[in-house]
C-alpha cells in the first residue's frame, strides 16, 4: 500500500543506504527482454533500481514521468505499475510542431505495442504552455531524469515545477535526477552546457512550493569534470565531438548526477533528514 508521508520519511535513510540488500518492485522489469542491450549496458550510470527505490516508488502508485523522451526509465517504471498502479508519460505537446507530435507519437505507439508488458499506460501532452500532466491531486509521484536544463533553456522551468505541484497529492513527492554544475560556476553556464546548479533546482521547487527532503549520491560521477567542448553532450551516449578523443570520454562515462528529492507541503513532524554513509543528508 502507499505508505503516509511521515512514515516513507522514517523509512528513507533505510531504503538508501542499502538500496540493492532485497529485491525491488524494479527488478524484473530490468532485467526484461522488451529492454535492449543498449540501453541495459547504460544501467550502470542511472543505476535505476537504487534510484527508483531512492525516490520511495510503490507498485500501487499513480506516477507521472515527465519528459521521458524514448523510454528508457519508461520501460522499467511503467511494468511495475502494470498491475495495481498508473503510470502517465508526461511527453512532448503534439501540437507544439511536427517534430514533437512526431516524438509524442512514437512514445505512445511504443506502449500500445505491448500492453502486456506496460497494460494501461497513459500519455498526456507536457511542455512550454502545456501543463496538465495528469488530474490535479492524483499522483502519488512525479518524476523526471535529465531534463531540468531543457525547460531552462526553454524559459518554462519555473512553470513546470508548478505543474508537477499540482498534479501531485499532498505529501506527494517530486524526484529529479539532473547533470551536476560546480555552485561555483557562472550561472550562464545553465543556459549552454546542460549542466545545473543544485542550489536552482532547489529554487525551482521550493518556489512552487515543495519542501527538499534530501538527496543521494546515488548517480554521482567524480571523474566528471563539467567542463567539455560541446557541455554534457560531450560525454556518452552522445559523443558531440564525435570520434575527437572519444576514448577519454568513453573512459569518463555518464555525466555527474544530482538526486534529489521534494515533498509538496513541508515536512511532517519527526520527518527531518539525516546523514547516512551513502551520502544522504541537507
Amino acid at each position: 500500500m502507499f505508505r503516509p508521508a511521515a512514515a516513507a520519511l522514517l523509512g528513507l535513510a533505510t531504503i538508501v543506504a542499502a538500496p540493492t540488500a532485497a529485491a525491488t518492485p524494479f527488478d524484473a522489469a530490468i532485467a526484461g527482454a522488451h529492454r535492449s542491450d543498449a540501453n541495459k549496458a547504460r544501467d550502470k550510470y542511472r543505476h535505476p533500481a537504487e534510484t527508483l527505490s531512492f525516490f520511495m516508488i510503490n507498485p500501487n502508485m499513480t506516477v507521472v514521468e515527465v519528459s521521458p523522451g524514448g523510454g528508457w526509465y519508461t520501460e522499467i517504471i511503467a511494468p511495475a505499475l502494470k498491475d495495481k498502479g498508473q503510470y502517465i508519460g508526461a511527453h512532448n505537446n503534439p501540437a507544439a510542431s511536427a517534430g514533437a507530435a512526431a516524438g509524442a507519437k512514437k512514445f505512445a505507439d511504443m506502449l500500445a505495442a505491448k500492453p502486456d508488458v506496460y497494460g494501461n499506460a497513459k500519455v498526456s501532452a507536457f511542455g512550454k504552455g502545456s501543463y496538465d500532466i495528469a488530474p490535479a491531486g492524483t499522483a502519488d509521484r512525479v518524476v523526471s531524469f535529465r531534463n531540468v536544463h531543457n525547460w531552462h533553456m526553454a524559459g518554462f522551468a519555473p512553470e513546470a515545477f508548478k505543474a508537477f505541484y499540482a498534479a501531485l497529492k499532498p505529501g506527494g513527492m517530486l524526484g529529479i535526477v539532473e547533470h551536476r554544475l560546480p555552485e561555483d560556476k557562472p550561472d550562464e553556464l545553465m543556459k549552454s552546457s546542460g549542466y545545473m546548479k543544485v542550489s536552482y533546482i532547489k529554487k525551482l521547487a521550493e518556489d512552487a512550493g515543495f519542501t527538499f527532503v534530501s538527496a543521494s549520491e546515488i548517480n554521482a560521477n567524480p571523474k566528471d569534470t563539467k567542463d567539455y567542448p560541446k557541455g554534457v553532450w560531450t560525454l556518452p551516449p552522445n559523443f558531440a565531438e564525435g570520434d575527437t578523443d572519444k576514448a577519454k570520454y568513453a573512459a569518463i562515462g555518464e555525466s555527474d548526477r544530482a538526486t534529489l528529492l521534494f515533498i509538496k507541503g513541508k515536512l511532517p513532524k519527526g520527518g527531518a533528514t539525516r546523514k547516512s554513509g551513502s551520502g544522504i543528508g541537507r
